[in-house]
């Protein structure tokens, strides 16, 4: 045993503890991030506007400080972008997290003093968790490797912008920085299957032990491996034996991985989005992540079937219940205040509180009133797959409303294969029960005629690639949607 794995596993048990600590005390641990995130920001422009100063309570904050999603907050955001300071949290960011924005182009998300570090400590305790929680550690002595982002920064008033996982790569501590690739030069290549190709480049003679990233894009870069050496990653990287990842559900994938493996490995989840790293996974054998309650994040919770009526109740920890699907609001050390992340949860086990992403808010399929959620489609995928030992690349689900001819309308399941079922009606069939199943409303559209049983496009190798190209978005922290409530996917994926 190596210096550096044994005292990994020391440190890893002293982390624990101190997790323990916070995790056996969930409302006190929240009470406190909620009295200090207000204290610290009540001499804001946002604090003075909102009366924080005279709020005392949970309850009373849910009555002064609405819901908002980015949207919605994008005029505080913007004075802070020309540089005023003391906007949403006292003094300048650090940085702007630049994402994606769906309806107004970019997002400017901050980062400050306070929230930066939860980020770091997040990423670190996830991996400490994990040789806690395995006594697995000699990974540590190997080389790692984080798909992500360009750490190319540009500047804004005074501020660094740049992509989270850019920003992140700033942090890297020193004890890691000999084992960790690519090579910086690697890592600021834009053009996501260049880089890809150099990351091939550089790795296929290294001793990879760590692998990171959003399951798409690495299923990529083992695929170009493969096709490189002729064999797979297990016997390329002999010693590799954790996979990191988060952003999607890896469970569609895992066939696929282990297949382009040769043999499974274990895996850490993380859910970790530029707005905050908000949980991940502590256990190998428990399902769901941990929720971080002491990372200077206050979480609210709305039923996601109330969340579009007029005045949904707003919940906090010690208010909630299992498997029921809740929109996640967060107040944060980064000035975002009763924030809509998009995203939909469900808990899995109370103590402690770890979750599960369900999909996201405004990702759904509703067309005929069904309020189909990503969880659901993923479970049934995962069903299919395994019965009639297929495998997949990828998938998405879009309604087909106006079908032609005297067909009912449907659910249509876009589908890039890596090996067909044997019988592709009969994978069909589990897919469609499996949805009925775990979708009540589904179910009785079905069995009311309104809907005919779904239908499955085969879309051709590197399908999805090519559309996430064609938008703009191939690699880094992009993710396919996995569901859509119209047909702008399906009319790009008709056409392959």
């Amino acid at each position: 045993m190596s210096i550096k794995t044994f005292g990994a596993k020391l440190f890893a048990r002293y982390i624990q503890r101190k997790i323990n600590t916070w995790a056996s005390k969930p409302e006190e641990t929240q009470q406190k991030v909620f009295k200090e995130l207000l204290s610290k920001a009540q001499n804001t422009q946002f604090g003075k506007d909102h009366h924080f100063r005279s709020i005392s309570s949970m309850k009373e904050f849910a009555k002064r400080v609405p819901v908002r999603d980015y949207e919605e907050l994008k005029p505080y955001v913007e004075r802070m972008v020309a540089g005023e300071e003391n906007v949403l949290w006292p003094g300048k960011p650090l940085y702007y997290a630049k994402t994606s924005g769906t309806t107004s182009g970019a997002k400017y998300i901050p980062l400050t003093k306070e929230s930066m570090p939860t980020h770091i400590e997040a990423a670190r305790n996830a991996i400490l968790c994990y040789i806690n929680d395995t006594g697995k550690a000699d990974f540590v002595d190997g080389k790692m490797i984080f798909l992500q982002g360009s750490p190319e920064l540009d500047e804004k008033n005074g501020v660094k912008v740049g992509r989270l996982s850019g920003i992140s790569a700033h942090y890297v501590p020193g004890y890691l920085q000999k084992n960790r690739m690519p090579s910086w030069e690697t890592n600021c290549i834009d053009d996501w299957e260049t880089k890809v190709d150099a990351i091939v480049e550089e790795t296929v003679k290294e001793d990879m032990s760590v692998i990171s990233g959003i399951p798409s894009w690495v299923q990529m870069y083992f695929e170009r491996l493969q096709a490189k050496t002729g064999k797979k990653v297990g016997e390329i990287f002999p010693n590799f034996n954790l996979f990191i990842y988060g952003g999607v559900n890896f469970e569609p994938y895992r066939a696929k991985f282990e297949s382009l493996i040769g043999r499974k490995v274990d895996s850490i989840e993380l859910f970790p989005a530029s707005e905050g790293f908000f949980a991940y996974q502590d256990k190998q054998d428990v399902k769901g992540m941990l929720l971080l309650l002491n990372s200077g994040i206050f979480y609210e919770f709305i039923k996601a079937d109330e969340f579009h009526s007029d005045n949904p109740e707003r919940f906090t920890i010690g208010q909630i219940e299992l498997n029921v699907n809740y929109v996640m609001i967060v107040s944060t050390s980064a000035g975002l205040w009763a924030y809509n992340l998009g995203d939909t949860i469900q808990f899995t086990s109370l103590k402690p509180y770890r979750v599960m992403v369900s999909g996201r808010i405004k990702h759904f399929t509703s067309a005929f009133g069904e309020h189909v959620i990503a969880k659901e489609v993923e479970q049934a995928m995962q069903e299919a797959v395994k019965k009639h030992a297929a495998s997949i690349s990828e998938f998405t689900v879009a309604p087909q409303t106006n079908p032609s001819g005297d067909q009912l309308p449907y659910h249509e399941w876009f589908i890039e294969f890596e090996k067909e079922p044997e019988d592709m009606n009969a994978f069909k069939v589990t897919l469609d029960k499996s949805l009925q199943e775990q979708n009540s409303y589904y179910k009785d559209l079905i069995d009311g005629k309104i809907l005919q049983q779904l239908v499955i496009t085969k879309i051709p190798s590197e399908g999805f690639q090519k559309y996430m190209k064609s938008i703009g978005k191939l690699g880094g922290q992009n993710k396919l949607p996995r569901l859509s409530n119209d047909r702008k996917i399906a009319e790009f994926l008709e056409k392959l």
